[in-house]
Parts: structure tokens; C-alpha cells; sequence
């Protein structure tokens, strides 16, 4: 019986609440095991600002580092739009990724029968949807340098965002995609600006070489981002695996989260490398809905993405495969039974609370788990 460490982060507006059902189901696993998980809880965000004067300390990214898994829940409000930029609410979360190096961002798009006409997209195009959006998350045109805004007068001013990779960034998120693929549908789409980008050429011949060397066994194809876009509201059960860059997967994976219905729907995970030693890798897992401000503190926030987010830290950081397909499994009956949050209610469809979502799932698991 393992136990895993994890520092949990609930941030700002309505990330305490979702973050409250995370631990519920990590006391359902502490009960019926065979794993157990211990945690502790950190300040970040407005709320650590409020408190430290920034985003995040230097001690709770030492716990960050210490855990096994990071799980994250929102940062942001409209109190803090006003503070000094690099102690922003968000700079706590960038920290986050950058000092614990977490390379690759995994972004499933997936759309439960049950919500298949909460799309605003034909039921035919999403219903059976199931596609991975693999970001890279600590390169490229929000970390390159330089990075400067300069004053040219006569009113005129200057804005400089500099896009950069090398080929072993390339290479590592390529790695994961392909071998995310394996495990799927065997399948990996490329998306670059190759016609327009020196950024892009580098990126297709890193990924096609790659490819050849070590994964002729997957289907690799290259794609245009902007036609990669079109083709995601187009027809999405095309794609399995998509891997991009940190600018256009910023864009496609909001793109592809639009695909279900619901921001509140959807999970991620940010992995670093694997250490060599110990086979474990710095992970921190969020829901990419944000804080919700204006529904914060009202028990309306829809906790599935946040629940979801802790089924893949079993799974990703845990080989707690069965465990996360539960989770997956008692979300879905759960919705099948026809119990919503306001988010994804049809209109005059009667809505749930947090914490009454949060029950019926345990429920569900209670079940699966008899």
C-alpha cells in the first residue's frame, strides 16, 4: 500500500468549493484504499496576495516541489485587476509551471453522451468525442525574450513578443504525444505556421524526424493551426492526439473545451520531466474553467472539472488507472441520471448544487466500488 503526498491549492473564487469535493473523493479512496493520500494546503493566487503580497511564497512552492502531485484550483478576480503585474493573481500559477519545470500540458476534450446537446455544435459532430490537446507549456511567444514594450515618441510605441524554441523542447513534447497516442488510437496530428513561422518549419521537422525514428508504429499528420481550428468545429472525431505549441495551444484547446458544452466539464494536467531515478515526474492537475467570480461563494460552481482533474493525477501520477476510470465512469452515470449544475441545465431544467454534483458522483462510486 502506497501513500502519495499532495499539496492542494484552491486559489480564488470558486476554486475553495470545487476543491471541497476533491476531498471528499480523496477520503471515499482513503477508506477503500489500497493507496492513501495525505495533503496539505497552500495560499495562491488574490488570496495569497491578500495575505503575502504576492502570488505565491517562496514556502509553498517548496511544498510544490516536495509533493507528488499538485492539485490546483483557481486563480483571479476582478479585487485584484489592479495589483502590481508581476504579483497578479495568475503570476502564482506561472511560477508554478515554470519552477516546476511542467513541460506538457494535457488538455482531453471529452463529450459525455448524457451533454451531447449542450454542444453548440450538431450532436453528430461531438456525440463519442474523445481527443487530447498535448501543449507545450514553457516555450515559445510567452517566455521567449525579448519581450518588451518601448517608447518610440511622437506617441508611438513599440511591442516585441519573441517566439522561440529549440529542438529539445520539441523533441520531449513530441515523446509524450506519441507515446499519449499508443495508448489511444494511435494517432498524433501536428499543428504548426510552418508557411509563415521559422518557429514552425522547426517544429514540422523535429516532430516528422521524430517520428521516424522512434514511432513509425503511430500515424503522424501535419496540420496548419488556423486549418486545424476550422477542422476542430468542422468534424472533431477526427483527431486523437493533437500537439502544438504553447500559443496556439492556448487557443485550440479553448477551442476544442467549447466542443462539450462546458468550461466546467474539463480537466488538465501539466507534467514535467520523468526523473531518471525515482520514475516520478513533478505534476499539478486543474479544471480550466478559471474562478468564476460571479458565481463564487454561492454553492453553484459545477465541481466536475475539479474531480476530473483528480482522476488524472491517478492516472498520470499514480498507475491508479482503475481508480481514475471510476471516477470517469461515476461522472458519466451521474450525468446520466439527468442531475446538472446551472452551467449545463437546459432552460427551465432543475439544477443541482456543488456539493449535491459532488455527492451524487460518490454515490456512483460508492456503487462502482460494492
Amino acid at each position: 500500500m502506497a501513500t502519495h503526498n499532495l499539496l492542494l491549492l484552491p486559489g480564488d473564487g470558486i476554486g475553495p468549493e470545487v476543491m471541497a469535493e476533491v476531498k471528499r473523493v480523496i477520503d471515499f479512496f482513503n477508506k477503500t484504499g489500497p493507496d492513501r493520500f495525505t495533503f496539505e494546503e497552500g495560499l495562491v493566487g488574490g488570496a495569497c496576495y491578500d495575505a503575502h503580497k504576492v502570488s505565491i511564497t517562496d514556502a509553498t512552492m517548496e511544498k510544490a516541489k516536495a509533493a507528488d502531485a499538485v492539485i490546483f484550483g483557481s486563480v483571479g478576480g476582478p479585487q485584484w485587476d489592479k495589483v502590481p503585474y508581476d504579483v497578479r493573481p495568475e503570476a502564482g500559477l506561472l511560477r508554478l509551471r515554470k519552477d516546476l519545470a511542467l513541460y506538457a500540458n494535457l488538455r482531453p476534450a471529452v463529450t459525455y453522451p448524457a451533454l451531447a446537446d449542450a454542444s453548440s455544435l450538431k450532436r453528430e459532430l461531438v456525440e463519442g468525442l474523445d481527443i487530447m490537446i498535448l501543449r507545450e507549456l514553457t516555450g515559445g511567444v510567452y517566455f521567449g525574450e525579448p519581450k518588451t514594450i518601448t517608447d518610440l515618441g511622437n506617441g508611438q510605441k513599440r511591442a516585441i513578443d519573441t517566439q522561440v524554441y529549440d529542438t529539445y523542447e520539441i523533441e520531449r513534447i513530441g515523446r509524450v504525444a506519441f507515446e499519449l497516442a499508443r495508448k489511444r488510437r494511435n494517432k498524433v496530428t501536428s499543428m504548426e505556421k510552418r508557411n509563415v513561422m521559422k518557429s514552425g518549419l522547426l517544429w514540422n521537422e523535429v516532430i516528422t524526424a521524430l517520428h521516424a525514428r522512434e514511432f513509425k508504429d503511430v500515424t503522424l499528420e501535419h496540420q496548419l493551426a488556423d486549418s486545424g481550428g476550422m477542422q476542430l468545429v468542422r468534424n472533431p472525431k477526427q483527431f486523437d492526439v493533437i500537439v502544438t505549441d504553447n500559443l496556439f495551444g492556448d487557443m485550440l484547446s479553448d477551442i476544442a473545451a467549447m466542443l462539450t458544452g462546458s468550461l466546467g466539464m474539463l480537466a488538465s494536467a501539466s507534467l514535467g520531466e520523468v526523473d531518471p531515478k525515482t520514475r516520478k515526474r513533478k505534476a499539478l492537475y486543474e479544471p480550466v474553467h478559471g474562478s468564476a467570480p460571479d458565481i463564487a461563494g454561492k454553492g453553484l460552481a459545477n465541481p466536475i472539472a475539479m474531480i476530473a482533474s483528480f482522476g488524472m493525477a491517478l492516472r498520470y501520477s499514480f498507475d491508479m488507472g482503475k481508480q481514475a476510470d471510476m471516477i470517469d465512469a461515476a461522472i458519466a452515470a451521474t450525468l446520466d441520471k439527468g442531475i446538472r449544475t446551472g452551467d449545463i441545465a437546459a432552460p427551465g431544467e432543475k439544477s443541482v448544487s456543488t456539493a449535491d454534483m459532488g455527492s451524487a458522483i460518490l454515490a456512483e462510486m460508492e456503487k462502482l466500488s460494492a
